[in-house]
């Protein structure tokens, strides 16, 4: 069992202690120093102490960094991915996954430090106008339990190779591996430059999101909790980041390779149990196509496998808590209400050796329509609803009528897929495959699923302000 403590300007800081459970058994996995709000406003002042040094050195320092952080998470995947499997109950190979795109966001944002540069503007008179790309100042980065590494170091690494200081809320359900690197990032820069403070939102959260010494806030999580977030920060004009909700359709036309599609639309569904803000939890399939495809989706869902995600033969593990399993039973619960048609799944596994874990069968729903509830909010689990639409226009218009507007994949072979998704209002359109993240590819939302945009260049946008430059080079007129 590990146990970690706060990290403020470069020291370890004892506090209450939140045990942190394992979704699969119910054991307690770890334990983590929970923050309050004078020690979350601690950790911004020793943010902004660092902050000026910081954004003085040199791009050769925050590449070593950067790239020393990137080596250890490296050399140690296998003790990080088994403790991110323990905390989150998601399975190994998953975990292994984002833990080697965590190393890779620091290596790629350590390739970016000497590449930060502005522009020369032309003018009409003798003067010289150039921009600079300048750090906001101290950053906060409130992490989501789903993917802590993955989307935690996406924001952090573009912050440090920019030239800010950071305070990282790691997510309460699960901080263990963020705490774990951490450590490690905490050890790498210099002193104050990164500071990390578990605890709830109500404390550590709420300090971060209305302080006036934070310069720019990161946050992915809910729609509402994003709102909150930018009403605090509203108080101080602070910048905020947002990657929010996300109910991603998944097109699937007669002219794809049907097969090929239920894969995908399986995966982007059920794996880590659904729990991700891009997951295809509608499937938007052409009539003609509709009950083939829904036949072989049904199939791979029931041959899925629950479990241990430590367990090689485990396909899916629990949802994070029991909470979330009651969450998503009742909305299987309103779908039947609704007129859905069930077609596997839709309950609590009663294997003997699942009772004390947080498990849902992978669930399908045929004969949704675009007005229940299942087909508008999130569910954030192992649920896809499968609708049937007629044609290519009713497709982008059930796709788009959403307040969401995260992700969305089109599957189909032919040359008019660029065209479709022009028309397709999501922040990442993906055509053949579910939708996925590259550490050079930006990632955001429109509409209420989240406001910028991290990953690839864009990241280092997220975390700078322009500032202009206007020299002059005549001597200036007397005016009177």
């Amino acid at each position: 069992m590990r146990s970690f403590n706060m990290q403020i300007a470069g020291e370890p800081r004892d506090g209450e202690k939140s045990t942190v459970e394992n979704p699969a058994t119910g054991e307690t996995v770890g334990t983590v120093s929970v923050g309050t709000r004078t020690d979350t406003s601690d950790a911004i002042e020793a943010a902004a102490d660092a902050q000026e040094e910081w954004a003085e050195s040199s791009p050769n320092q925050r590449e070593r960094a950067l790239l020393t952080v990137a080596e250890c998470i490296e050399a140690n995947l296998n003790e990080l991915s088994e403790l991110l499997v323990a905390e989150t109950g998601k399975c190994l190979a998953t975990a292994e996954g984002e833990v080697m795109e965590t190393a890779q966001h620091f290596r790629f944002y350590a390739g970016i430090a000497d590449k930060i540069r502005g522009d020369t503007v032309p003018t009409p008179t003798n003067r010289f106008n150039y921009t600079k790309r300048v750090p906001y100042g101290v950053t906060a980065h409130i992490v989501p339990w789903n993917y802590p590494l993955l989307l935690g170091s996406r924001g952090i690494a573009a912050a440090l190779t920019s030239g800010n200081t950071v305070v990282v809320k790691p997510p309460s359900q699960a901080p263990l591996s963020t705490m774990w690197y951490g450590e490690y990032l905490v050890e790498e820069f210099p002193t104050g430059v990164v500071n990390i403070v578990p605890g709830p939102g109500s404390e550590v959260g709420t300090t971060l999101s209305d302080h006036p010494s934070v310069d720019a806030i990161t946050f992915t999580g809910s729609t509402g909790i994003g709102q909150q977030v930018l009403e605090a920060a509203a108080a101080n004009i602070t910048p905020v980041d947002l990657e929010l909700g996300g109910k991603a359709p998944a097109i699937v036309l007669p002219d794809t390779d049907v097969e090929n599609a239920a894969r995908g639309v399986a995966q982007g569904i059920f794996s880590n149990a659904g729990q991700n803000c891009v997951a295809t939890s509608r499937a938007l399939v052409h009539e003609d196509v509709k009950s083939e495809f829904t036949e072989l989706v049904v199939e791979k869902a029931e041959r899925i496998s629950l479990g241990s995600g430590l367990d090689p033969a485990t396909d899916m593990g629990p949802v994070i808590s029991a909470q979330a399993q009651d969450d998503i039973i009742s909305y299987v619960e309103t779908a039947h209400e609704d007129g859905a048609t069930l077609r596997t799944g839709g309950g609590i596994p009663d294997d003997p050796n699942l009772q004390h874990g947080h498990f849902i069968e992978p669930t399908v729903f045929d004969g949704v329509t675009p007005d229940m509830q299942i087909a508008r909010e999130e569910i954030f689990g192992p649920v896809l609803s499968i609708l049937s639409v007629e044609s290519v226009d009713e497709a982008i218009a059930v796709a788009n009528d959403s307040p969401y507007a995260l992700a969305a994949s089109l599957w189909t072979d032919g040359l008019h897929a660029t065209r479709i998704a022009d028309r397709l209002d999501h922040g990442l359109v993906t055509v053949n495959t579910f939708p996925i993240s590259m550490p050079q590819s930006p990632w955001g939302g429109n509409k209420e699923s989240g406001l910028g945009r991290e990953g690839g260049y864009e990241g280092v946008e997220a975390f700078t302000t322009v500032d202009s430059v206007v020299i002059e080079h005549n001597e200036m007129e007397d005016p009177f």
